[in-house]
């Protein structure tokens, strides 16, 4: 028996019937029939391509039908995850779920208005050409970015694209030649108060032996307390994940998973090693399957606290079975629930402590690890953190003379809560003793686009002058830190 791997991943219309083609009824076709109702289920579906095949006015393709009957038969699930991949497309799902693909190594940042670069792969072509963070792209082959979706900068490998940047104001041209892309599944980085950031990109094959590597070198460097960072991790392998649990518990249970009996069966960790550091992990709307399988025992397990929004929600396990010709099925088998026995499917997992925003959550998970002082610098597209490059931006506005940034920004800085007065028109910030200070947009103090809200700095620090600000004009960009 062929093994299967684990993974975590109408029209209507009128019909105007004819069967002109059929013979009269006889005896004879009378047995036949008899003979055919007793056929197997099979054999009928046999039959009907043979039919569809031989007579069908408009003609049709042998392995098309063959596709055809397998995409309906898996479609009447009724289950998104569940698929059939040809060889070349279990090949291709292969890459994704390693995070193998070609390209030019960067990650994008989609917003209303623009598409820019938010981070350059160390080594990839990008960097090769001399693209940079920040970067906004105007053009991909001559073509105005708001009449592309992006996908442009795929190709085969070897072939090339060009660009057309902007970067401080000013717009030049790159020719970037696309290559095969392995990106990292995990990365680290030792922060100031000895506080270890890890991200986890995906479960890959190798991520558990990757984090291991990473785990152990953050502890060479005297690790104190642990960032994991789970946000726009869709998932991946399983078992990948039950590895890396176990570098946070000796013993207990990761979660329970359930097949078609319902009865619930405990996934036990027996020979981990215990953490030893408080760990915070990070997830948003996009942190799904096996991340959220490691969220729901670290939480449960009172291993970690949660930072940022409620979870994708897909309590579901599909299992890889390898099929004739090299093609896979996809397979939805076990549903799983966390430790404590919550089944989150369509429902996501919600944070300890729910903050928005991707700096504002890096900053929150960062004073909770024990971070006192932090100054991110940047603008509306790049993010430092004490100096170190994260995924994020501090929200820079400039209108005049007045310099803005964002308030989910400013507010985690304070360690305030943020909110809305859409009445007033106003930004609320509030204490976790009640205090409520307030910015508006009529005074100017506040400014409402694209669906966030930004507050004027001097405004800003008359009510919290704990915070210190500055603007450098040359670079454009912003610094705050709160001392």
């Amino acid at each position: 028996m062929k093994s299967a791997k684990i993974v975590t991943a109408l029209l209507s219309g009128c019909l105007a019937l004819s069967i002109a083609w059929a013979p009269a009824a006889s005896a004879a076709d009378a047995a036949t029939t008899t003979d055919a109702a007793q056929a197997s289920k099979t054999e009928i579906i046999n039959e009907i391509m043979q039919y569809l095949e031989y007579y069908n006015v408009e003609g049709v393709d042998q392995d098309t039908l063959i596709r055809g009957a397998i995409d309906g038969m898996v479609g009447t699930l009724d289950d998104p995850y569940s698929q059939y991949f040809t060889k070349e497309e279990a090949a291709d799902f292969g890459h994704q779920v390693d995070l193998e693909y070609v390209g030019i190594g960067v990650r994008l940042m989609y917003t209303a208005k623009e598409l820019y670069i938010e981070e350059v792969m160390s080594g990839s072509p990008a960097e090769a050409a001399g693209l940079k963070r920040g970067d906004s792209i105007l053009k991909i082959n001559g073509v105005r970015v708001a009449e592309t979706n992006g996908d442009e900068l795929s190709g085969k490998a070897g072939t090339k694209v060009s660009l057309l940047i902007q970067r401080n104001g000013a717009n030049k041209s790159y020719t970037v030649t696309r290559s095969e892309i392995a990106t990292s599944s995990v990365t680290s980085k030792m922060l100031s108060s000895k506080i270890a950031y890890i991200s986890i990109n995906g479960f890959t094959q190798t991520a558990d032996e990757e984090f291991s590597a990473a785990l152990d070198k953050m502890r060479s460097g005297g690790m104190k307390s642990l960032v994991l960072d789970l946000r726009d991790n869709t998932g991946g392998y399983m078992d990948s994940a039950q590895n890396i649990v176990s570098k946070f518990m000796d013993a207990g249970i990761m979660m329970y998973t359930s097949d078609q009996t319902g009865a619930l069966k405990p996934v036990a960790i027996t020979d981990g090693s215990k953490i030893g550091v408080p760990v915070v992990v990070l997830t948003n709307e996009y942190t799904a399957s096996a991340s959220e399988a490691l969220t729901g025992a670290l939480r449960d397990n009172k291993l970690a606290t949660v930072v940022g929004t409620r979870s994708y929600g897909k309590a579901r396990i599909q299992s890889l079975i390898p099929m004739s010709g090299g093609g896979e099925l996809k397979l939805t088998t076990m549903k799983y629930l966390t430790p404590n026995k919550e089944d989150f499917n369509h429902i996501g997992l919600a944070p300890d402590i729910e903050v928005k925003g991707k700096t504002a959550q890096l900053i929150t998970a960062l004073q909770i690890a024990g971070m006192k002082e932090i100054v991110a610098s940047g603008d509306h597209h790049i993010l430092d953190v004490n100096g170190t490059a994260f995924a994020g931006n501090v929200g820079l506005i400039k209108q005049g003379d007045k310099v803005y940034a964002a308030s989910r920004i400013l507010s985690a800085l304070v360690e305030n809560e943020v909110s809305w007065d859409a009445k007033n028109k106003k930004v609320l910030l509030t204490t976790g003793a009640g205090n409520v200070s307030g910015f508006t947009l009529a005074s100017k103090e506040a400014l409402f686009q694209d669906g966030e809200t930004f507050i004027e700095l001097n405004a800003f620090k008359k009510k919290f002058p704990a915070l210190v600000w500055s603007y450098n004009a040359s670079l454009k960009q912003l610094k705050l830190a709160v001392k």
